[in-house]
Parts: C-alpha cells; structure tokens; sequence
C-alpha cells in the first residue's frame, strides 16, 4: 500500500511539472542546444583566458618611426653643442628623451583583454617629508660631483630637497642603505646613458653610503673596461663593489645608446660610425655580468652634438641614406625602438636579468634657450601632482610595450618640479648661461632611484 501512494505521488508531481513547462515555453532557454551535450563540469580557467587574451604586437614598425610629439618642456634644443662627454655647464647640455614606469602589464583574474599594470609609480603626488633628504648636500665628496652639489653653491633655498614622491594608488618602499643592499646582495646594477644617467649614478651612490666616505668600496671599473684612455679627462664610466654584500653599481656612459665606432681607427682625426640598430658595445660584452640595467637617452639628440663630436648615423653598416629616420626626432625613436628589441631577445639568455628603459627628464627653460637667455630662477615647485595614467614620454612608454622591458616612468613626477634644476647657482659664482636641465642633488634624482628600488 505504501509502494502504491509513494507511486501516485512522484505521478502527480510529474503532471505539475510537463503541465507547467508546456504553459512556460520560455523556460526552453535553459535547456542546452540539440546538438550540445550538457556540461556537467565547468571550464577550466586556463583554457578562457587562453581563447580571450589577444597577443600583443609590435607597435613600432620600421618604414614608420614614431615622431615624438612632447610639450615644450620635453622639447630638444637643437642648438646646443657638447663634446663627446660632459665636462661642465654648459657643455653638458643634452637633448632629451621619453620614457615610462617599468611597471610590467598583467592580466588580472577577472578575464578580460585589458592590460593593467600592478602600480603606476608615475602618478601620485609630492608631499613634504620630514626624512628627507636622504643624505647630506655638503657631503658625499667620494661621489658626487662639485658642480651639481648645490650646497656648496651660493643657493640659499633648499624646500626642494624636503618632498617624498607618493604614488596615488600603491605604496612605495622607503628607501635605506641596507634594504638595498640585502636586495641586490651577489648582484650588480649598470646605468647605461647620458649625463642624466650620471646623475642618477651619483644619486645612488650617494643613497647607499648615506653620503658618507666609505673607504672599503672598491673600485672595480677595470673589470669593466673603465679605464681612462690616453688623452681624455675621465673614463667611459665607473664601477664600485660594496664588498659586505658583494654588490656592484656601474655608470657607462652612451649619450644615445648607439654602438659608436671609428670610421678610421688609423687617425684621431676620425668621424665615428653612430649605429643606430647596434646597441652600445659595453651591453654586449658585460650584459652576462649584470642583473638590472636602466637605460636612458634623448639629450644629446640635436645636429649641433653630432657634428661637434663627428657622429655619422649609419644603419646596416653603411652610412643612413633612409629619409624616414634621416631626422633627430625619428632616428632618436628608431635607436629607442632598437635598443628595447635587442635587449628584450637576449633576456631569455640571461634568466633573472631586469631592464629598465628611464624615461626623459624634463627640462625647464623659460624665455629662451640654454643659450638665448633661459632661465629657471622658481624657488617653487609646480602643481606637485601628476593626474594622468600614461606617461609624459610616448615614445619610451611605446617602446616597451608588448616587451619585457620595464618602463622607469619619471616625465611626470619632474616636469613639476622646476624649481630642482642647478639654474645660475656654481661653485665659482661667474655669471653665464643657466643650467636647466640638471638637477641639484640631493634633489629629483633621488626620487628617480627610490621608484627604481621600489620594482627591484
């Protein structure tokens, strides 16, 4: 009896639910196709982001070099004149360059075909900081330079050293010596560029020691082929190890990061072969010896520095004959472009090796040119915020892209600080033409490192 109600039950509720189905066609929806089988297990999530994530391609194509098209600021004096390395103002006016965070791209969880970076350390703002700076401007001797210690000149204003860098939406390490050190324990770090590099050097060393003398680093640039050679005032570079930690920091100096070359190694009467898609022969020999490399350019990129130091662009071997990258602009961008190629296909070769590409500091002249009268006399800094998510430097920011090259994105966060610059502050107090383009330290270069330190 109990079998037959239990069957009268299951054969009412049946005639429910066929009654109501056929009253409700839309219900059909839920039904897979006819010709699906019914998933009964869901897709694993490797297999959607592999059929959603598009490949990135290469955005820069040879027969169509980017143009750089910078504010004014981030313009290129085609006037200037230098020799082939920066001695002192104003012979150490440069051209310049862009350049962006070295923030790699990821995909988040939620699939999707937007690329997102993990901290744009570009855009935050300045705030003051009581830390700050970070070593003493009367001090660090051993490293810093005369001409860029500001302290030691007759500028009574000091505000610009007393601001930390605060990115908007991640937090940003504080930087110590030691921190650093146990980061880059057993490695070695190079700065590869112009005079800018220099600077960021300097800073870095001066960051490390605490501005202080340290007799036990040593000097190590031999093993890297930074001797001074017969007849010049100084080395291609330099090379110290801090020995507690076996760390390594190392400054080459290639003001357009172009392989240079003696057309005619028999005379010192020379022209010299500027191959622009040959990277600087110092990365080919010693890149098996580095660990994070930072790259920058864009200064000395004007016919004035190129006929005074006898550069001759070639490509191929042979000198350019190609319209398209006949100009600064477009040449500048093709060498970028090519420099971030070559290193990026060599990456696989070398595992754990991290490159940066700095982007351009800016430069602040008003009322002129370095040598037209331009000056830079603010005490003050800008709108000390910077709101935008891209960079201020197109061209490094596009030159990266779909690479591992990281972009050390500094545009932003110094173009508003123009109140940094050496302006008509010297040593010797003799007046003469400003210099808007370097930077006191300590001062922004600092920040440059501290960004630096924040993705090593």
């Amino acid at each position: 009896m109990k079998q037959l109600s239990l069957f009268f039950i299951v054969f009412v509720c049946a005639s429910i639910v066929v009654w109501n189905w056929e009253k409700t066609p839309r219900l059909t929806i839920l039904l897979p196709p006819h010709d699906q089988p019914v998933q009964l297990f869901p897709v694993m999530q490797e297999e959607v982001k592999r059929e959603q994530v598009t490949p990135v391609t290469d955005d820069f194509k040879e027969d169509e070099p980017v143009i750089d098209k910078l504010p004014p600021s981030l313009s290129t004096n085609a006037a200037s004149l230098n020799t082939r390395q920066d001695n002192e103002f104003p012979k150490t006016q440069e051209e310049h360059h862009t350049t962006e965070p070295a923030v790699r791209e990821h995909i988040e969880p939620p699939v999707t075909n937007v690329e997102q970076q993990a901290c744009n350390f570009g855009k935050g703002k300045w705030i003051p900081a009581d830390n700050r700076p970070l070593y003493s401007g009367f001090g660090c001797k051993q490293w810093l330079s005369g001409m860029w210690a500001c302290r030691l000149t007759q500028r009574t204003d000091f505000e610009y050293e007393k601001l930390k860098w605060q990115p908007k939406d991640c937090k940003m390490d504080d930087f110590t010596a030691d921190n650093f050190l146990k980061r880059m324990r057993n490695k070695t770090l190079a700065f590869v560029g112009d005079s800018l590099g220099r600077q960021q050097f300097q800073s870095l060393m001066c960051m490390v020691t605490g501005g202080e003398e340290m007799p036990d680093v040593e000097d190590v640039g031999t093993e890297y082929g930074l001797v001074k050679a017969h007849g010049s005032t100084r080395p291609d570079g330099w090379a110290y190890r801090f020995p507690t930690t076996n760390t390594t920091i190392i400054y080459y100096w290639s003001a357009t990061l172009c392989d240079l070359q003696p057309v005619d190694p028999t005379t010192h009467t020379t022209d010299y072969a500027m191959h622009l898609d040959r990277p600087p022969a110092f990365l080919k020999h010693f890149l098996h010896k580095i660990d994070v490399v930072v790259l920058n350019t864009g200064h000395h990129w004007n016919r004035g520095k190129l006929n005074a130091n006898k550069w001759i662009m070639y490509v191929d071997g042979k000198p350019n004959t190609n319209r398209k990258i006949a100009d600064m602009g477009s040449a500048k961008n093709f060498t970028i472009h090519s420099v971030v190629r070559w290193i990026n296909t060599e990456l696989p070769n070398h595992p754990g090796l991290k490159v940066f590409l700095r982007s351009l500091s800016p430069r602040h002249f008003f009322n002129g040119e370095w040598n037209t009268g331009g000056t830079c006399d603010s005490t003050t800094p800008g709108a000390l915020e910077v709101v935008h998510d891209e960079s201020s430097d197109p061209v490094a920011a596009a030159a990266v892209k779909g690479t591992e090259v990281k972009l050390l994105d500094i545009t932003g966060l110094s173009l508003v600080r123009e109140e940094g610059h050496i302006s008509r502050f010297s040593i010797r107090a003799a007046p003469g033409a400003q210099d808007c383009l370097h930077w006191c330290l300590p001062g922004v270069p600092d920040t440059w490192n501290e960004v630096l330190f924040a993705q090593i």
